[in-house]
């Protein structure tokens, strides 16, 4: 009877000449054997290919290119969106500085009570701007833009006008104090209030005030030295210029609240609530300027 037993053997057990066959040799060398480097090459796409070869893909540049392009279009086409809104924002805003000024003087003080929003009627009565020193500009129908500011001042505020071309007494006594609500708009302003159609030959300087990059110290060693004949800030550094004497009142005569431009968020100075407590609390809150206002010295003028 044959045995059934199956029989284990190691390599040790096998004939010396033993021989695998074909089908199991083929087998062995297909997975031991390395492919041939050209066999490689020829199964990679011509882009791959030129990646092992160690040479630039020149489809990756031209995806480079297009993406770098396509940036560019869409930073151009983010930048013309906000000129778009800040140009219809300037519109909109135009529309509540060009009301006469009784309806100013009602616009100004709602803002102002929210400010002071834990005082009684009787205590905003003792700090509310009078009417009568609200300039009147309605007579003015074009933009109220810094396109149009020098022929807005020279339509609308002679007096002002005059007194820009004039060479000042003091050191850092303006006529015109400009309260805007960003260092990027203060400079923007400051050139414009530098034309010489305004300022003339014998004109002041016009002095740039806002916190970003300038130390408050500078600002004060600056208006000692310097004969301005306007003043365009920022509410915060305007308001610490105020409270310290380095910025006089002497020959203030105007103070411009530019509620004609609007941020990001359409938010002119008075709609941002830290601009506006600024505006109210240290500008024209300041004594000697709500004193001016109050006895009619000061014109508030809403461009």
């Amino acid at each position: 009877m044959a045995t059934t037993n199956a029989t284990t053997h190691r390599g040790d057990d096998l004939d010396d000449d033993f021989v695998l066959d074909d089908l199991v040799a083929l087998s062995d060398e297909d997975v031991v054997q390395p492919a041939d480097a050209d066999d490689i090459a020829g199964l990679l796409s011509a882009e791959e290919a030129s990646e092992v070869e160690g040479e630039p893909s020149r489809n990756n540049s031209v995806s480079a290119e297009k993406k770098r392009k396509r940036r560019e279009k869409e930073k151009e086409r983010k930048l013309k969106r906000r000129k778009m809104a800040e140009a219809s924002a300037s519109s909109e805003a135009s529309s509540v500085a060009a009301q006469p000024p009784a309806l100013l003087a009602n616009y100004v003080s709602t803002t102002q009570a929210k400010t002071f929003s834990k005082m009684s009627d009787i205590e905003l009565a003792d700090i509310q701007i009078p009417e009568n020193s609200i300039a009147d500009t309605t007579m003015w129908s074009g933009s109220r833009d810094l396109e149009h500011l020098v022929e807005f001042i020279t339509a609308t505020l002679p007096t002002l006008r005059t007194r820009l071309g004039q060479n000042p007494k003091s050191m850092g006594a303006p006529t015109l104090i400009f309260v805007a609500a960003a260092a990027l708009r203060v400079a923007d302003v400051t050139r414009v209030l530098k034309d010489k159609k305004l300022r003339g030959e014998k004109g002041g300087d016009v002095a740039k005030l806002f916190a970003k990059h300038f130390k408050l110290e500078e600002h004060v060693a600056q208006l000692k030295r310097t004969k301005i004949g306007a003043a365009v800030g920022t509410p915060g550094r305007l308001g610490k210029l105020l409270e310290n004497g380095a910025l006089s009142t002497s020959a203030l005569t105007h103070i411009m609240l530019d509620v004609s431009h609007r941020d990001a968020k359409q938010r002119c100075v008075l709609d941002i609530p830290e601009t506006r407590d600024e505006v109210f609390k240290t500008v024209l809150g300041s004594p000697n300027v709500l004193k001016g206002l109050k006895q009619g010295q000061i014109q508030l003028v809403l461009l």
